[in-house]
């Protein structure tokens, strides 16, 4: 038997009828135990669902109260931030304010532990 090319059978394809295309995914699904359908529609499908669910890359952390010991949390803000003493306690002083915008979701949940340990009351956004 010689060998088809793609062209051939292309051009097979194109002078079928859709019951005959029909016939012959059939017969491939069932010689080759293979479903035609099923991973094309489901990986889409699977990519739309985890899309959502990921929620965002970056976050911002904010400040919502200092809490009993403000010391610690000037300086959690202090390592945070890479600030100074003097701009971390000035920023700290605002609150609420915003200690950090953009942040990556895994940085700002490091960054939300410490504060909390601090005795602050943090949110991200």
């Amino acid at each position: 038997m010689a060998k088809l090319s793609n062209a051939d059978i292309i051009a097979s394809l194109k002078e079928m009828t859709i019951v005959e295309l029909n016939d012959l995914v059939k017969e491939i699904e069932k010689e080759f135990g293979v479903t035609a359908a099923a991973p094309v529609a489901a990986a889409p499908a699977a990519q739309e669902a985890a899309g959502p669910a990921a929620g965002p890359s970056e976050v911002n952390l904010n400040l919502k109260s200092i809490g009993q010991n403000k010391v610690a949390v000037i300086k959690a803000v202090q390592a945070i931030t890479g600030k100074g003493l003097i701009d971390a306690k000035k920023l700290v002083d605002t609150a609420p304010c915003t200690i950090k915008e953009k942040m990556p979701v895994a940085e700002a949940e490091a960054a939300k532990a410490k504060l909390v340990e601090a005795g602050a009351e943090v949110e991200l956004k």
